[in-house]
This record gives C-alpha cells, structure tokens and sequence, in this order.
C-alpha cells in the first residue's frame, strides 16, 4: 500500500501536501461559510456562483495549462503557483480582518484562485508520476488522493472550530502559513532523481491532447463518466452547508458534515493503493455505488443518519476519482500526460461551473434533498454509460471457470493515435510507458 514512499522525493512531496492539503480545506470551508452566511442571508445561489468562478477558469484555459505543464520545468510551476497561492490567501484574510470585504470582491479572489489552481493542477498531477517509477504510478496518485482527503478529514472540522471561536479571518491567514510546508518540501526535492521528461516537439498544442484521448474510447468513457458525477453530484460545499442549515446546526456542523465525508473518502484512497492498477471496471462500481448513496441519503430523517451515509458517498466518490486520475496517468503517453491531464482536470474541475449554479438554484427552489437527488440520478446514469461502453466493446466476457460470471477483458489492445511522436530508445520507452505505442513512420 505504502511503496511509493521508498522513494526519497515522493515521500517528501507526501509530508508537504499532507499539511499544505489540510489549510487548504479549512480555506475551503472558511470561504462557503463566509458566502453563504456573512456575505448573503443564506443563499446557496451565490455559493454555487462562487463555485463556478473559482472551477471555471480550468476549463476556459485548459488550451494553455497543458502545454505549459508538458513543456516547462513543472517543480517550478508548482513553486510559482503555490506562492501566488499563498499571497491570495493573505490578501482574503486582510479584507476579512478589517471587514471590508464584499461579495464581489469574494467573487473577484475566487476567480483568482481558479486561474492560479487552472495552471496548479495539471503540472501537480503530472509531477507525482515523475517522482515514482511507472509500476508505483498508479499507487503514488491513491496515496496522494490519500493524503488529500486525510486532510479533509482534519480541515474541515478544524475550519468549523475556528470559524466559531475567532472568525473567518484567521482561517485564511492559518492557510497562508500552511503553503510554506509544499514550498520547503518542493526545495528539497532532488532534480536529479526525477524521471526523464519526454517532451513533444509538435506544436499541435491542446489539440494533439485531443486527438489522443478521442482516439481512445476508454478515456472518451472515463471522461463522460467523471463529467457527470462531476458536474451534479459533487457539489458537496452546497450540499453539505445547507443541509447542516436544514438540521439546525452551525459552522461546527457544516464543518463536521465535510469531516464525515472525508472518513469514506479516505478508506476508499487507501483501498485504490492497494490496487496493482487502475481498472475501468472499479469506476463502473464505483459510480453505481455513488448513485445509490446520495439517493438514500436524500431518505434521512437526522443530521447523524446523514452523516453516517455521507461515510458511503465519500468512499465512492474518491474510489470513482482516484481510479479515474491513475488510469489516465498510467495509461497515457508520457509526452502528452500533462495536455491529457488538463483536458481530465478540466472535466473533474470544469465541471462544477456547470452544475454548481443548477445545484445552487435546485436548493433554493426545492430544497437541497432535491439537489442531492439530482447528483444521485447522475451517478446512476455514469454507471449506464460505463456499463454500455464495456457491453459494446466486447470486453465483458463470460469467465472460462464459471457459468454465470462475466469479467471484463481488460487486456485487449487500446486503440492509440501518436501525434507528432518522439524519437527516443527502446530503454527509455520502456521505463516511461506502460502501453505499448505504435511505431514512428
């Protein structure tokens, strides 16, 4: 479960997310608490506004974001957008401090957040898997999915503590100090232990990215998959908020709700590190398992009994992403997984600007069962999709050691296009892929 930390630099990547991860969900926290009871009168139509602003601009710049993370050094990326990062949060918490803060201005930082986080995340997924070699790719992505919802485990609650004892402000100003931890362990990391970077000479940009994965329609169903669940049923700050809302309860209650999720969201982490690889057929179940959860969690009668199915909607949720994320990484080739990562961050992240205002205006109109309703019809339908994709492909087959069980064929060749393709030795194409490529013409 843990082999990834044999390597020196993952294991210091791992220390430096784990405490930067945890300021970063009680900003979070802080931020929808802030929107939706000090700024507006309880209007999660704001919220959702401010969801969009800061998950749009991956999206709108996803033409741009992977080919900067494929083309420049990514560690120095990380270390530019994590201070900009870091500056931002320190900006909120002044206007916080001094109460000067208003509504659009909050609308303002979000949107800045989300064009620092458009060029943050593709180059942060990417550079885990030059950390690692190919074989421990798939575990590297669930541990650092580990040590993220590890953190929302901890932020949340602690972000709902704070809020009640000293305020909003002091939230942002904690976060600030946390990104210094990713910005010493980014230093000491050892450039010369990293693997190799195969970088593409085409200047196709994004659309070489798109190319390759519409010539695979595994990702084409990967993507759809994740976009659905994305869009409608993660919209947990909405969810989570107003149901505490609902129950009678205050910050600590939103910031418990989001606690819970993440207990799920953790053990199903750690259950994808164990896992050789990541398969299509995990994000089927997954999905399916989604759908079901956040249906019967619409059923609850109390706050605890919600909670307690919230535990199922996290461990579906972070199963369904993390298999997701390791079988784009570990199935791709190298010198496109930085465009191809922000095409998959731009569905995962893209995809709230859509469905966080519908979520947002669903929970005004109906209330937010209805919402959470919604997103549960959602992962129902991904699992449909999933389920036709494997039937029509062939790869659901009846087992040779059983008369009523089908397997999916998860060895069949995948259909890959190379644009544009690099001239490299057999050695490395060996020790950086983990699919085998067609031939350069």
């Amino acid at each position: 479960m843990f082999r990834s930390f044999a390597t020196f630099n993952y294991r210091t990547w791992f220390l430096g997310a784990i405490v930067s991860n945890v300021g970063t969900w009680m900003q979070a926290t802080a931020q929808d608490w802030v929107v939706l009871t000090e700024l507006t009168d309880n209007d999660a139509t704001a919220m959702g506004i401010t969801m969009a602003l800061q998950f749009g601009p991956p999206l709108a710049l996803v033409s741009v974001t992977g080919w900067v993370a494929d083309r420049f050094d990514r560690r120095k990326i990380l270390l530019i957008t994590q201070t900009i990062l870091m500056g931002l949060a320190l900006a909120v918490a002044a206007l916080l401090l001094t109460g000067v803060m208003t509504l659009p201005l909050m609308f303002g930082f979000a949107l800045a957040f989300g064009v620092t986080n458009a060029f943050d995340a593709p180059a942060r997924q990417a550079f885990v898997s030059d950390m690692v070699t190919v074989e421990d790719a798939s575990n590297a992505v669930a541990l650092n999915s580990a040590s993220f919802n590890m953190a929302r485990l901890l932020g949340p609650a602690a972000a709902g503590l704070l809020i009640v004892a000293v305020g909003t402000g002091w939230v942002f100003v904690i976060n600030a100090a946390t990104f210094l931890s990713m910005l010493v362990a980014l230093v000491l990391i050892r450039a010369g232990e990293l693997l190799p970077r195969v970088k593409s000479t085409g200047r196709g940009g994004l659309a070489e990215g798109f190319r390759y994965v519409w010539a695979r329609s595994d990702l084409k169903i990967v993507f759809v998959m994740v976009f659905l669940i994305g869009a409608f049923g993660m919209n947990f700050p909405i969810f989570a908020s107003t149901m505490a809302l609902e129950f009678g309860r205050d910050a600590d209650g939103y910031g418990v709700l989001s606690s819970v999720l993440a207990i799920g969201s953790l053990a199903g982490a750690l259950l994808a590190a164990r896992r050789d690889r990541a398969r299509v057929r995990v994000l089927v179940i997954a999905a399916g398992g989604f759908g079901v959860a956040s249906v019967v969690s619409t059923w609850m009668p109390t706050y605890w009994t919600y909670a307690v199915v919230l535990i199922f909607v996290g461990f579906c949720t972070v199963t369904l992403l993390t298999t997701a994320n390791g079988y784009v990484q570990t199935t791709t080739d190298p010198a496109l997984r930085g465009r191809v990562l922000a095409l998959y961050m731009a569905v995962v992240m893209g995809s709230t600007p859509i469905g966080a205002p519908i979520a947002g205006w669903i929970t005004d109109a109906a209330g937010p069962r209805s919402a959470i309703l919604v997103g549960g019809i959602a992962g129902l339908l991904a699992m449909i999709v999933g389920v036709t994709w494997m039937l029509a492909s062939g790869r659901l087959r009846r087992s040779a050691h059983s008369r009523f069980r089908l397997t999916l064929d998860e060895t069949l060749p995948i259909s890959t296009v190379r644009v544009d393709p690099v001239e490299f030795s057999d050695e490395v194409a060996a020790a950086t892929t983990p699919i085998r490529l067609p031939k350069p013409r």
